[in-house]
């Protein structure tokens, strides 16, 4: 446990850092609880793993750091944190006409890419399934990712899946779903989803989206292996936290969000509630969205408390056998929750 003093030493670290800018001070202040905010990056600093933290006020950003690898501005793998993305461009897509809605079959949408001898359960697979992973189909993320991503056809491969479940039935954790979704979205655009991308979020966004991986037909992977520097991270969660707005713009419509973070379907592995791109959990009794990628890439928002918050991590193991994932929830829910409640 810091001692008064010690924090105190700390937050006139930091300041002196310039991570609490001056111009910013008084709304730090406000925003957040300035020794819990100053204890919280202490700690967050001493996770080994952790790259850069960006946390935002009520959409200031009170506090910015990388303590290793990227900085701040510099796109990063932000791995399966790509889901959340792609599910903002399916909502981007329905509010602008192209797709029908999330009950639509995705088999008329996707023609040719068919499998010739398809499970006709295929035609039960709508766009709402893909976003919750409740297809159905036999998983591709985990020890199944190698063979799929080494495959000739990787639309093909999903949809030749076996079925272990009814389309509709349990969320079945697969970046699989994500890449048809990544591919419907290609067809009834007629663009890349690369293109959707920078164009329905980066412009609006004032972001960078460089390209990323495609598979062998060219679609680019839906739900995985996107670069966001870490403020890209923060602003595309307050986007949602302002109900799709930015600077006075609707990026995406405020209906989306709402169903966006409406529970759809329950996690096997966390136990936290899903519903598009997005998963949904509590802390000292406040909801959390947060989305989340492999090793520790982390958009948290806590809307009652006005409170963004995105994380950079290193890639080199997974988050949740090693228990760092815990502790990334632990820093949100032990230090930077508690920063908001006593500041606000």
């Amino acid at each position: 446990m810091q001692s008064r003093r010690d924090v105190l030493g700390s937050l006139a670290a930091i300041a002196a850092s310039g991570l609490l800018r001056p111009a910013r001070a008084q709304q730090a202040a406000r925003g957040l609880d300035p020794a819990l905010l100053a204890a919280a990056v202490d700690e967050a600093g001493a996770l080994p793993r952790l790259q850069a933290l960006v946390v935002l006020s009520d959409g200031v950003e009170v506090a910015g750091q990388a303590f290793r690898g990227p900085g701040l501005d510099t796109p990063t793998n932000v791995k399966s944190v790509s889901k959340s993305i792609m599910a903002s461009l399916a909502g981007a897509a329905i509010d602008r006409g192209l797709l029908a809605g999330v009950d639509v079959p995705i088999a008329p949408l996707l023609g040719d890419l068919l499998p010739t001898s398809a499970d006709p359960r295929l035609s039960r697979i709508t766009v709402d399934h893909l976003l919750t992973m409740r297809a159905g189909l036999e998983r591709t993320s985990g020890r199944y990712y190698g063979r799929w991503v080494n495959s000739a056809n990787w639309v093909d491969y999903v949809l030749s899946r076996p079925f272990i479940d009814e389309p509709g039935g349990n969320m079945l954790y697969s970046t699989g779903s994500y890449h048809l979704l990544s591919a419907v979205l290609t067809q009834v655009a007629g663009r890349s989803t690369l293109e959707l991308a920078r164009d329905w979020l980066g412009g609006p966004l004032d972001i960078e989206i460089p390209p990323w991986t495609r598979d062998p037909q060219g679609f680019y992977l839906g739900g995985n292996n996107m670069a966001l520097s870490p403020r890209a991270m923060a602003r595309f969660g307050e986007l949602y936290r302002q109900n799709g707005q930015h600077d006075g713009m609707q990026v995406l419509s405020a209906d989306w969000v709402s169903t966006s973070w409406t529970p759809r379907t329950r996690s096997r592995f966390s136990g936290h509630a899903y519903g598009y791109g997005w998963f949904i959990a509590a802390a000292r009794g406040h909801r959390v969205y947060y989305a989340r990628g492999f090793g520790g890439q982390m958009i948290y928002v806590v809307p009652d408390l006005s409170l963004t918050v995105a994380v950079t991590s290193d890639l080199s193991a997974p988050s949740g056998r090693t228990g760092y994932g815990r502790e990334l929830n632990r820093l949100l829910a032990d230090g930077l929750v508690p920063a908001a409640e006593r500041g606000a």
